[in-house]
């Protein structure tokens, strides 16, 4: 999970400034952008002072007896074509702005993606998978929103700021004083509701992830909800979450907002100051009706970039909370790197080796402690043992999901951890328990880990996992679409998809980790006969908690408290009368003891 923002606060000026240099692939468009605003301004800000003079003109001419209306009317064509130009500069600085936003956020997200397959499996089993995706989906759009808003706005407002305030000193340095006395109590009210905004933001962000990840549970969960009669309880647990992102939204826009009403009222207190101290300057002769008519314009131009950049805080401040949420995505800790030269082995045979290998998930907890045992290639190796025993640990450790704390791992001879990840895995074929398939045909399934096999090929593969039948039932064939549930299809005719897929990687290493345990006992003697094929000429792992599936295994290794118990054929450990034994009479015997979970 996410630091506690009240534990650690934020680091706004460091992940702000790394925010804006994420923009650093787009520099000349930056430049250009940024050029776009500065005319732009530079426009705008002319106008106000034109029309001061249109009027002064007006007010002379008046004064004369004869207004030059020819005159004014050239000027005022030239003020609407300063404003047309600055209106088509801020037209395309804005479609600029966007398009840099919507890149850097795609970059952003490519990082994200490339990130999380570089990361541990040990990372993904601390977070849930909402809180994950929501880092790298609404952490990364809001981040566009923030830069879209960096590059519209509030670089806008800064530059009107800078650009009216020029104008101001240049009318009236008396009045200029005037108007910017109220920016020390400004000052104050950004910085202090800003600092006091931010750790409620970074809260926000994390109790929507929180929210995100309930959401998805109870989705992708809502049959076995309905079944244990856990939707109260669901609808409890989502209210509380719910509640808990309002909570933390509600005191973030609430000092964020705070903000901009203190503005307003000092802003609308130094226009009351000016108006007075100004009509006393025209009655005085010292200003023309013009001047001061320009220069309240400045004040009123002048305090609405403030006020608006002050109303974009609460967005500045959620993006740079979704952006440290995002880098520390980025900057979390990766599995070990590929070696530079990776081995490989002369022959791929199946021969697997654990030499003397020790993990633990945390330190000060053991797992799994010398263990040694060797698997000769076409043998088929089944795990049996209590929950927690560690057997899908000693595969996950054959897969390197994690990397033994000492020993090593062989594959013919190789140490595996001299071997590239991809170049292990591409040997090794599995079949899990929990079916995993996605939107697409029933060809794009099976064909998942060999996307250029041909359509005979996945035919031959769905006719040797006896998936054959049922797919040809289907309204298309193979090229029925299904979604990434499976939907109308049965767990075993999902399983059967799985191992039909397996079957087109002709890998030299099988997993099948309890790929039998979900379905029916007719399906189950059809998903048997399919894996008793697949294992034909392989080096097999079966991990079992079904005994009767495993008796015809080559050795039965029995874990116990991450150590081998005891290791041997079907019969032998019967005639033992150990832990298997009791396994198998907890399992068998029609009036057992007390069972030991299998």
């Amino acid at each position: 999970m996410t630091a506690d923002p009240k534990q650690k606060p934020s680091d706004f000026r460091t992940s702000a400034l790394r925010l804006l240099r994420s923009l650093g692939p787009d520099r000349p468009t930056v430049a250009i952008c940024l050029a776009l605003s500065l005319v732009s301004v530079a426009l705008s800000v002319s106008v106000p002072m034109i029309l001061g003079h249109v009027t002064d003109l007006v007010v002379q001419g008046a004064g004369g007896g004869r207004v030059d209306f020819a005159q004014v009317g050239r000027i005022l064509l030239g003020a609407a074509v300063l404003v047309l130009v600055s209106a088509a500069c801020a037209l395309g600085r804005g479609r600029m702005a966007q398009a840099l936003s919507q890149r850097a956020a795609h970059r952003l997200r490519e990082q994200a993606s490339a990130k999380t397959a570089r990361l541990p499996l040990s990372y993904f089993d601390k977070r849930t998978r909402g809180e994950v995706l929501s880092r790298v989906t609404n952490d990364v759009d809001n981040i566009a929103l923030t830069l879209q808003q960096l590059l519209t706005k509030i670089v806008v407002s800064v530059l009107s700021v800078i650009g009216v305030l020029g104008m101001m000193l240049w009318l009236s340095p008396l009045l200029t004083l005037i108007a910017v006395v109220m920016l020390p109590l400004a000052a104050w009210a950004t910085t202090g509701f800003g600092k006091r905004a931010q750790p409620r933001f970074a809260e926000q962000q994390a109790a929507t992830g929180h929210l995100n990840s309930h959401i998805e549970e109870m989705y992708t969960g809502h049959d076995q909800i309905l079944l244990f009669g856990r939707a109260e309880h669901s609808k409890r647990a989502f209210d509380e979450r719910n509640d808990a992102q309002y909570a933390a939204g509600h005191r973030a826009q609430f000092l964020s907002g705070v903000i901009e009403p203190v503005m307003a009222f000092l802003g609308h207190l130094n226009f009351v100051l000016i108006a007075v101290i100004g009509g006393l300057r025209v009655a005085a002769g010292a200003m023309s009706i013009g001047d001061i008519q320009a220069f309240i314009t400045y004040t009123l131009q002048f305090n609405n970039p403030l006020t608006q950049s002050v109303a974009l805080a609460n967005i500045v401040q959620s993006g740079v909370a979704s952006a440290e949420r995002v880098f520390e995505l980025l900057d979390a800790e990766e599995q070990e790197p590929d070696p530079l030269t990776p081995a490989r082995p002369q022959q791929v045979r199946g021969r697997v080796a654990f030499e003397r290998v020790a993990f633990r998930y945390e330190a000060a907890k053991p797992l799994i402690e010398d263990l040694s045992l060797t698997v000769e290639p076409n043998h088929t190796l089944a795990i049996v043992g209590p929950t927690g025993a560690g057997k899908t640990t000693l595969v996950n450790l054959l897969l390197r999901f994690y990397e033994p704390t000492a020993g090593r791992i062989t594959l013919d001879g190789t140490d595996i951890a001299s071997m590239s990840r991809a170049e292990l895995r591409g040997h090794i074929g599995m079949v899990l328990q929990d079916t995993w398939l996605f939107e697409g045909t029933i060809a794009d399934n099976i064909a998942y880990g060999v996307p250029s096999a041909s359509q005979d090929d996945i035919v031959r593969a769905g006719r040797a996992a006896r998936a054959d039948h049922f797919i040809r039932t289907l309204p298309d064939g193979y090229d029925t679409l299904i979604d990434e549930d499976g939907g109308g299809l049965s767990a075993g005719e999902r399983q059967l998809l799985t191992i039909a897929r397996a079957f087109l990687t002709e890998p030299s290493i099988l997993v099948l980790d309890e790929a039998t345990s979900s379905v029916d006992t007719r399906t189950e003697a059809l998903v048997q006969r399919a894996m008793a094929d697949l294992r034909q000429g392989r080096t097999s792992f079966v991990i079992a908690h079904r005994l009767s599936t495993i008796r015809d295994a080559d050795t039965i290794l029995v874990m116990e408290d991450g150590r081998i118990a005891e290791q041997g054929t079907h019969r032998r450990l019967l005639a033992a009368g150990g832990v298997y034994a009791r396994l198998h009479a907890a399992q068998f015997t029609s009036a057992p003891t007390t069972p030991e979970p299998v």
